[in-house]
């Protein structure tokens, strides 16, 4: 995570491995103070003093604070004078600590509306009655001796908030992080007014410290090896480090095969316009040698990650002057491959932990601590083309995590040209650039179709498309018809194996927003 920054105010944000941890962080700084987070298991006096925050936020977990030894804050946490926030998990386990009981209950998931029975700062601007987005099953059933109950859920009458009387100590049973609490903004606002902090802080601001940090910890003549996907993560990720070392940076583009139609040799032209040169190297036999016979998505990442790793190894090899490993990996990289302690793993990033320990190089991430909207802030001061700041997100493995089961040449030629005719109508359209995803996704099932008065069995094609401020949550986008019927006409015209087309309006959570 990225180390505290004491030009400016912060907060810290506790994690128990909450899945929403990085939203609450990401909330914080679009409210214009510093946040970051460290891991529940390494909370410490001297990390605290070395952070220094003006308020402390306990996130959400999977765990349960009904476990024989649940993760909980240190207790000397709470007598340090500043405001402290708990949600969701956080709000219980402070309500435990305190004294309080909590216990399993009914459940609350997705939308809930809750009631102010009490007034209270926190709640400044909020009405007798707000909708809120509530993720739990244990509740707190009594609260605190000491504790004000400040609101309760009008569906099961639980405690929704509690605040520790005289103190700055609230509880939050809800997310007021996630967008589907109208006006958890607010509260988080309300917040940090209590805690006095300071909005100073933005992202666009922490370019040169980025480079410094990197320049302190590459070594005189050591150079550092970046793969470049022609993404914004990995571009803003070389130009920081180029920034940093200059001609010491080794930059690499991988053409695994997986990659969409004609997208190879655009990459290529756009990194040399930024005055990235990387190294070109075809392995899509390669890869696709190596999958052949693979269903099992998870298998399939795995397979891909460690030929990427292969590869770096092989450029290692031939200069000993490498010494490190850029890598773009950001905040929902992290969390999503559950490298938090205590958070549940959804799916493995290639770039997160598919690196074998014989590599021999050292990792430097510096984006690991950012967001997508502010990586691409980033990009904006590094002077990178709305091109590429405007791109979809597309997996590092690529085209085979939206081909399900078996990946072939069949397959990919069918995906590569769906998702060139994706691309094109929704920007003909004029709407491309207000999604944040738009996808097909070839399924492994048939569909029994007619074509020419005949009977014919064919693939099943799934549009992908999602609206998002950063990726961990995401409603589905509500494309008009005449869109989408222009879309299932072209690739069923145009794609005659293909013999289905249909329409995913599954948000995420539940569902994610690659299919794998």
């Amino acid at each position: 995570m990225a180390e505290g920054n004491r030009d400016y105010d912060s907060v810290l944000i506790v994690d128990f491995g909450g899945q929403y941890t990085h939203l609450i962080a990401r909330r914080i700084r679009e409210l214009g103070v510093y946040s970051e987070i460290i891991p529940a298991r390494d909370l410490s006096r001297e990390a605290f003093e070395r952070i220094s925050p003006k308020a402390v936020i306990l996130s959400g977990s999977p765990a349960s604070v009904l476990e024989h030894e649940p993760p909980m804050p240190p207790k000397w946490i709470l007598d340090i004078g500043i405001p402290i926030l708990g949600i969701c998990y956080g709000h219980q386990a402070l309500a435990r600590m305190l004294g309080g009981r909590v216990s399993r209950g009914v459940g609350e998931y997705g939308g809930a509306r809750i009631r102010i029975v009490r007034r209270d700062a926190i709640f400044e601007g909020f009405g007798d009655v707000e909708e809120v987005w509530m993720s739990h099953s244990d509740y707190v059933e009594k609260p605190p001796e000491d504790a004000e109950i400040l609101a309760v859920s009008e569906d099961t009458g639980y405690i929704a908030s509690f605040r520790i009387s005289g103190k700055p100590i609230y509880g939050v049973q809800f997310h007021p992080e996630v967008s589907h609490t109208v006006k958890g903004r607010v509260l988080l606002d309300n917040f940090l007014r209590l805690a006095g902090a300071r909005r100073e802080w933005r992202p666009s601001g922490t370019v040169d410290r980025i480079v410094n940090e990197i320049s302190r910890s590459i070594g005189p003549g050591e150079k550092v090896l970046c793969a470049v996907s022609g993404g914004i993560d990995s571009t803003v990720t070389a130009l920081l480090v180029k920034r940093a070392v200059g001609d010491r940076l080794v930059t690499v583009f991988v053409d695994h095969g997986l990659l969409r139609e004609g997208e190879a040799q655009e990459v290529l032209e756009r990194l040399r316009k930024l005055g990235l040169n990387p190294v070109f190297i075809d392995a899509s036999k390669r890869f696709l040698e190596a999958l052949r016979g693979v269903r099992d998505p998870e298998e399939k990442r795995k397979i891909i990650g460690k030929l990427f790793a292969d590869i770096f190894k092989e450029i290692v090899d031939k200069d000993p002057d490498i010494k490190w490993l850029a890598q773009g990996t950001t905040y929902p990289d992290v969390i999503e491959s559950g490298s938090s302690p205590h958070a549940a793993r959804i799916k493995t990033h290639h770039n997160v932990g598919g690196l074998p320990r014989d590599l021999g190089l050292k990792v430097i991430e510096p984006l690991r601590s950012f967001y997508k909207d502010e990586v691409r802030e980033l990009a904006r001061v590094l002077g990178v083309p709305d091109e590429v700041i405007k791109r979809h997100p597309f997996p590092g493995p690529g085209l085979a995590v939206r081909i399900v089961g078996e990946v072939s040449e069949e397959k990919l030629r069918i995906l590569r040209r769906a998702t060139k005719i994706v691309e094109e109508e929704l920007k003909t359209a004029g709407i491309y650039d207000s999604l944040w995803q738009a996808f097909p996704v070839l399924l492994e099932s048939s569909w029994v179709g007619v074509k020419g008065d005949a009977r014919r069995e064919g693939y099943i094609i799934i549009i992908r498309a999602v609206e998002s401020e950063d990726g961990m949550t995401a409603e589905w986008a509500r494309i008009s018809y005449e869109i989408l019927d222009r879309i299932s006409k072209r690739i069923t015209r145009e794609l005659p194996e293909v013999t289905m087309v249909a329409y995913a309006i599954t948000p995420k959570p539940p569902s994610t927003i690659e299919p794998q």
